[in-house]
């Protein structure tokens, strides 16, 4: 089993296919398995690392540990480890605290950033007003939160993906959705993707309620370089209700973003 003995944890993560570096960071509702769908099609243009935020799936936080304070230093010590000196970030939900922390924090270390479902803790005054109705409902136990994390037509449209994503984020029981709540009160600078012009894009679904379209919106007019989506159809994660859609996009962007893919 692959552990990086890094930051004073060992942190599970996986490497897939070869080529430009993809980081892949999961949302509170999961961990590397969240990605099953989007390893197999982006693992034949990337070279993909998944892995397991601490705290989550295998990867465990030290007892009275950093937790989330930590996320953006271990993904770099796990970079590092790797031999990865430059990457593209794809990122869900929580993930998207992760990546957006790094990319403001290592800028030059990013060719790309892709934030899905995500306001990853933008510094902007009227997102963070607006987000404010989330950090409440991180308060509840987790399970009940990830009940809202897709649209009310998933479980009948696609039941047996919806039993797989209810039983990924089971593996979650444990984590404590109050550090997860300091986490959602946590505002990064934007400055510094702005300034590089790093690639970005904003994904997200048109049924999201957790991290509604149009507060995504405003975080668009924050950055202006960036491209905004919108996927109809579908809630708080994309990824696993519309993979082929949601792999189509990312994929786009990517190759756009690095026209040698």
């Amino acid at each position: 089993m692959p552990l990086a003995r890094i930051n004073g944890i060992e942190l599970y993560y996986e490497v897939h296919g070869e080529g430009p570096a993809l980081v892949m960071a999961h949302g509170a509702g999961g961990n590397h398995l969240s990605w099953w769908q989007q390893v197999p099609n982006f693992s034949q243009h990337f070279r993909c690392v998944t892995f397991d935020h601490r705290g989550f799936g295998t990867s465990r936080d030290l007892p009275a540990g950093p937790g989330a304070d930590a996320f953006v230093e271990d993904l770099r010590q796990l970079l590092d480890l790797l031999g990865i000196e430059r990457t593209a970030l794809v990122a869900q939900s929580m993930g998207g605290w992760t990546s957006l922390g790094f990319a403001a924090q290592h800028p030059e270390r990013v060719t790309a950033l892709a934030l899905c479902d995500t306001t990853a803790g933008i510094d902007d005054a009227e997102v963070a007003r607006q987000m404010r109705a989330l950090q409440a409902d991180m308060a509840r136990p987790l399970a009940v939160v990830l009940q809202r994390a897709y649209s009310e037509q998933f479980p009948q449209r696609e039941p047996a993906r919806c039993f797989l994503y209810q039983q990924i984020s089971g593996l979650n029981a444990h984590v404590r959705t109050d550090l997860l709540a300091k986490l959602m009160a946590t505002r990064q600078p934007v400055e510094p993707l702005i300034a590089r012009r790093i690639p970005t894009m904003l994904l997200v679904g048109d049924e999201d309620v957790l991290t509604p379209a149009k507060t995504m919106e405003l975080m668009a007019r924050r950055i202006p370089h960036a491209r905004f989506v919108t996927v109809p159809g579908c809630g708080h994660s994309v990824y696993f209700e519309r993979p082929d859609e949601f792999n189509r996009i990312v994929l786009e962007f990517l190759r756009s973003a690095l026209p040698a893919t």
